[in-house]
């Protein structure tokens, strides 16, 4: 009798632990690229996020929402028919709440296609210093589809989680305008993204569906791979013009632009976010179906040496052998994960505010262990294809956004046709 009472009670506690894991992992769940159906999820796309700071332009991270809609445009790279949204609160300073939400096939400005509008759900709200991924919803996209996502939040947010510099158009209207697929009341305009983080597929018509694929590639660096320079609106970073041109060679794979400008290797920064070494794990390795990423950090480590402005705090001297003992040591956090790296050279810069003698050795020296080391499991020679032939320590004037340091659209072009002709890309 006390056997059986015995079995009995360990039964039903096992029972209850089970529905209890589920019920977390309807929010989190044990294996975040895989679900109850088997499928794997893709990253499609991503933005990493930044704590809230005025910056360069203006922008609502500071003040946050209340009472407003959100609408941002995104490109996705990877095909689906079923797509969740990632926010994050890492740098909020309460739980956030969203009232209520949308994805949708984007058309001009903030205009959605009729038709394709799908209702977002979420369990729960996004804790402080966490995320929350919304329900699956069933919409078709394909490679290199602009989506709508609209957020509308009712109660006060506080300051928000953005991404700075995002080259894209973002909308705000006051009130709940979550119907409105015309996007008329869209009237406030930025160029940042609040929030969102990632959009990931997944596709009923993908191959070896137990399978995670690990074919995805990320481009992760500071504002040249963020996308200083090009053109807003029209896709020109270079992450854009590698996944378009693997797409018109019937080769297509997705690519997500893991930049953030003023990226520093070894060091956090108050404007600029979190270093390359502690944001490499949730930025890269995280992401479900990533096979390989390119690597090119370095150029502000070696360039903030060199000036002395509050923004670029804190910007101790570096040495090159720092930045290579960094490197080394986020290859080998990759091929822990089963993840190829691929090196990329740092740019020339003569002519830029923190170009000097010693800053220029420092590049040669570095760009010297990238190409030679034999460390990376492949290397793209960004330098050599936005050097000027006449001086190679100068940007081509082709290729320069005017700065001497930043690309324009021609020059992202140039390194995206660089990336393609690597191996494992």
């Amino acid at each position: 009798m006390h056997v059986r009472t015995r079995r009995l009670t360990v039964a039903v506690a096992t029972v209850l632990a089970v529905l209890s894991g589920m019920s977390t992992a309807s929010s989190r769940p044990a294996d975040p690229h895989r679900t109850e159906a088997g499928r794997p999820w893709t990253a499609a796309w991503t933005a990493p996020p930044q704590r809230p700071s005025t910056s360069f332009q203006a922008n609502w991270s500071e003040e946050g929402f209340r009472d407003h809609t959100l609408r941002q445009v995104v490109r996705v790279t990877a095909p689906g028919d079923e797509i969740r949204i990632r926010l994050s609160n890492r740098y909020g300073t309460s739980p956030l709440r969203v009232t209520g939400a949308t994805v949708a096939l984007a058309g001009e400005g903030a205009a959605e296609v009729p038709g394709t509008v799908r209702p977002l759900t979420f369990r729960g709200s996004v804790p402080v210093g966490g995320s929350l991924v919304s329900d699956p919803v069933s919409l078709r996209t394909d490679t290199l589809h602009r989506l709508t996502v609209t957020l509308y939040l009712r109660d006060r947010t506080g300051s928000a989680t953005f991404h700075d510099q995002a080259y894209a158009t973002s909308y705000r209207a006051t009130g709940d305008r979550r119907a409105d697929s015309s996007g008329k009341s869209f009237a406030q305009t930025t160029e940042s993204l609040y929030y969102l983080t990632d959009v990931e597929v997944r596709d009923s018509d993908a191959a070896a569906p137990n399978r995670v694929r690990k074919d995805s590639v990320v481009a992760f660096g500071d504002s040249i791979t963020d996308g200083f320079g090009s053109t807003t609106d029209t896709d020109s970073r270079w992450p854009d013009e590698l996944a378009e041109r693997l797409a018109a060679k019937g080769r297509p794979r997705p690519v997500l632009n893991s930049g953030i400008g003023g990226n520093l290797l070894l060091h956090d920064s108050a404007w600029f976010g979190d270093s390359a070494w502690s944001r490499f794990e949730r930025d890269v390795l995280d992401k479900p179906g990533v096979g390989t990423v390119v690597l090119f950090e370095g150029l502000n480590d070696i360039g903030f040496s060199e000036i002395d402005l509050t923004a670029y705090k804190p910007n101790p001297a570096v040495s090159v052998s720092e930045l290579i003992d960094t490197q080394r040591s986020m290859i080998r956090r990759a091929h822990q994960r089963g993840i190829k790296v691929v090196g990329a050279t740092l740019l020339p810069m003569k002519g830029a505010e923190y170009y000097n003698t010693t800053s220029a050795a420092k590049i040669r020296e570095l760009n010297h262990w990238i190409r030679t080391s034999g460390e990376f499991d492949a290397v793209v020679d960004f330098n050599q294809a936005l050097a000027d032939p006449g001086d190679p320590e100068r940007i081509d004037p082709a290729y320069d956004s005017g700065d001497h340091k930043h690309p324009n659209d021609a020059g992202y072009r140039a390194m995206a046709r660089a990336a393609e002709r690597t191996p494992l890309i």
